[in-house]
């Protein structure tokens, strides 16, 4: 018979694993150390396309308006913090990024491919395929983008790049990765071992930090609603 001890235990584990590969904030931003320069086809891309840089374990999204020019959504802490062209302008870094992800602002914006790109390779309608939706007229999508541009709200599930894309090409604002992700979260809440582990964790947390209003409330809530999801 299984130790249910060991099981809760090899669960946070588990959980833990998956979060920690789950990077959320490698799907939009090129990092403080740049890729090595990468020569990219444009005349091969046409206004109107979808161009799609695929990270670790996301995919950044945007759409190519002409003349070496990509519109995408890209969080932005520095959106929140000053009005200055000169300083927004500039390529977001992952700090401004990650910031910007916890704040929930961003903006559509235009860079050129190199930015946009960061050194990753580039992927052209990938989305038509994978997704099986007819796409609008490649103008109509590129006027879509450009009408869109500028400070938005930003959410990773709810409004993010690839929302903004499947918006200007096919009409409707989807996003697969997103999607993706909530089916996850729901298998993991669904596991009534998860009701197990919270259990333990949230006793560990009274005899490690005392009977308290801030670790006996969540040690009873937390197994309680797990287990009324599952």
């Amino acid at each position: 018979m299984k130790n249910p001890m060991l099981e809760a235990v090899s669960l946070v584990l588990e959980k833990l694993l998956f979060i920690s590969n789950f990077k959320f904030f490698s799907s939009g931003a090129p990092g403080e150390d740049k890729a090595g320069n990468t020569l990219y086809e444009i005349n091969s891309f046409l206004r109107g396309d979808v161009l799609e840089v695929p990270r670790t374990h996301l995919t950044h999204y945007g759409i190519y308006l002409g003349d070496n020019r990509v519109a995408h959504m890209m969080p932005d802490i520095l959106l929140a913090l000053t009005d200055d062209r000169g300083l927004t302008q500039k390529v977001v870094s992952n700090k401004r990024l990650i910031l910007g992800v916890i704040c929930r602002v961003a903006s559509i914006r235009v860079d050129t491919v190199e930015d946009f790109a960061y050194g990753a390779e580039i992927l052209v309608n990938h989305l038509d395929r994978s997704l099986k939706k007819k796409a609008l007229l490649n103008e109509e999508v590129a006027q879509r983008a450009e009408k869109l541009l500028g400070i938005t709200p930003y959410s990773l599930l709810w409004n993010n790049c690839e929302h903004f894309v499947t918006y200007c090409r096919f009409g409707t604002a989807i996003s697969p990765q997103a999607d993706k992700f909530c089916e996850n979260v729901k298998i993991i809440i669904r596991d009534q071992r998860s009701v197990l582990a919270s259990a333990v964790l949230g006793l560990a947390s009274i005899v490690c930090l005392g009977l308290a209003s801030y670790t006996t409330l969540p040690a009873i809530f937390i197994p309680f609603c797990l287990w009324m999801a599952g």
